[in-house]
């Protein structure tokens, strides 16, 4: 089946403030409100039994907030798209003290 549409998969950075905002975003079908809430879980995944150990993203926000003093967030609207937003701090000298 051929798409009515050109899935595209875009990235954004942008300097605000004294931090760093870099956004991941897709046009695609969006993720569910309910699941939204859960993706940073450890060992939540959307896949069968054996597919997937659902440590990606709860791994990657971690590294992000313990390694770099940011965060790691999602937007979604279901038909329009999905939005990963990572913020460090610029300066991690400031970030660590």
């Amino acid at each position: 089946m051929i798409p009515d549409r050109a899935y595209k998969i875009s990235i954004e950075t942008k300097s605000q403030g004294e931090n760093v905002h870099i956004m991941i975003s897709d046009n695609g079908g969006g993720i569910p409100e309910i699941i939204q809430f859960k993706l940073f879980d450890p060992f939540f995944t959307t896949k069968p039994v054996g597919k997937g150990t659902g440590l990606g993203l709860s791994i990657s926000s971690q590294i992000i907030a313990e390694n770099h003093n940011g965060k790691l967030s999602c937007s979604s609207t279901i038909g329009h798209g999905t939005t990963f937003t990572i913020v460090i701090p610029i300066s991690q000298a400031d970030a660590l003290s």
